[in-house]
């Protein structure tokens, strides 16, 4: 059994992931929380605290480190004795962080595919790109590596797998669906990091249909979704970090993604990227100062952790699979509904960060108890997913299912 965790970040899927971990370190043992500002850790512990999180007595402490230099990820690895660690800073440390774990021995998990500061949109699939060149080598030392275990990458990649295995003889397309139906009162704000969130947006949107990888535009592709609770909402295929490894352990099925956006948001991203503000290449001012467009408008966003406290509304994140089953065509809606001022409640942050950071959680839960710790590297929808879904509805997001797809009979997924 593995104990003791190692949270890298301290953003505000960081604060979930260190409540939850709070929450249930009866399971998880030790708390250690790290990053480049260790003031950010030391707030979250104090947020944890103020909402007397902690389950039993024991040990929540921060740290300073560059996840850059996995050399040092590593020696902090060593010095707190963590056994899994959860990796939930930029996506720019993901290989680094994964390489201390490698090294040391401790389960890695993190919730979405490595990136270079420098590239947008490499050629699919992305994860072929950095992690899965690392699989050989976890499976040599038999280390755990839960790869896009947040939701969308994560619990969407599960729904997939729970969908084809209960419902469907054969698959043949996999629709992810991700509205976001709340308001934050800002004028333009994004949900998460600014600078990961427009990366996924300015380049081409790759997705897997007919068993090959096809692109189209942003914004260029849109549908209306009726979805439980928030509704008719408009959503627009995008690609995402999830298709690249459903379409290898699904090549048969088409697979998407669909991002909710309003139309403010759309005119506003629209005319940032055609002034070149969402460049990740430096410009040089008049005044021979080098910068690089899109951390500056980052820099005058709205940090998204700030958007907690007056967040309203609900998200709704879930799989459209359809399929054969019996000779008969099959379909089935497998969804999360989520409230940002609950999560606000509970852990201080706004729903989209709870999203992402509940699972990851649940993840190492199931790494310590045995049950996911796999001694190699694995994409969530590799994995049992009923695990996940039992610990997934005890500890904040539970899964329910429209039975014949959008509007069929609801359920939750344990009462079928």
């Amino acid at each position: 059994m593995k104990r003791n965790v190692l949270i890298i970040g301290a953003g505000g899927v960081a604060q979930v992931v260190a409540h939850k971990c709070a929450q249930n370190n009866d399971v998880l043992g030790d708390i250690h929380i790290a990053s480049r500002t260790q003031s950010k850790c030391d707030e979250i512990i104090a947020s944890v605290h103020e909402k007397s999180a902690m389950k039993e007595k024991g040990v929540l402490e921060s740290h300073h480190v560059d996840a850059t230099q996995s050399d040092k990820v590593a020696d902090l690895i060593r010095k707190t004795g963590a056994q899994i660690v959860i990796n939930v800073g930029t996506a720019f440390v993901n290989m680094h962080v994964l390489e201390a774990c490698i090294e040391t021995g401790a389960a890695y998990i993190d919730t979405a595919i490595h990136e270079e500061p420098d590239k947008i949109c490499e050629t699919p699939p992305w994860y072929g790109n950095y992690e899965w060149k690392r699989r050989d080598r976890c499976a040599e030392k038999g280390v755990t590596a839960i790869l896009g275990a947040g939701f969308d990458p994560g619990v969407v990649n599960a729904f997939a797998r729970y969908a084809v295995d209960e419902f469907m003889d054969e698959v043949k397309s996999i629709d992810i669906v991700d509205v976001n139906a709340g308001s934050h009162g800002k004028y333009f704000a994004t949900n998460f990091d600014p600078e990961i969130n427009f990366r996924e947006f300015t380049g081409v949107v790759y997705y897997w249909e007919d068993q090959q990888w096809k692109q189209k535009s942003m914004f260029e592709t849109g549908r209306e979704w009726d979805l439980p609770v928030v509704g008719p909402s408009k959503a627009y295929m995008s690609g995402h970090d999830e298709i690249h490894s459903l379409s290898a352990n699904y090549p048969q099925a088409d697979v998407r993604f669909w991002m909710g956006f309003g139309d403010h948001y759309i005119n506003v991203f629209t005319v940032l990227k055609n002034l070149g503000l969402l460049s990740e290449q430096p410009v040089v001012t008049a005044e021979g100062q080098e910068v690089v467009p899109l951390k500056v408008v980052k820099a005058c966003l709205p940090d998204p952790s700030s958007l907690a406290p007056d967040y309203t509304g609900k998200t709704c994140i879930g799989d459209l699979v359809r399929g054969v089953k019996d000779g008969e065509e099959a379909e089935v809606f497998v969804y999360n509904v989520a409230d940002h001022k609950e999560a606000y409640n509970e852990v201080g942050s706004q729903g989209i960060s709870y999203t992402a950071g509940v699972p990851p959680v649940a993840a190492a839960m199931l790494v310590a108890s045995g049950e996911w710790d796999a001694g190699t590297m694995v994409n969530v929808e590799e994995l049992d997913p009923k695990p996940f879904f039992t610990v997934l509805d005890r500890i904040g997001l539970p899964t329910r299912v429209q039975i014949g797809g959008l509007g069929g009979e609801d359920k939750a997924w344990s009462e079928i």
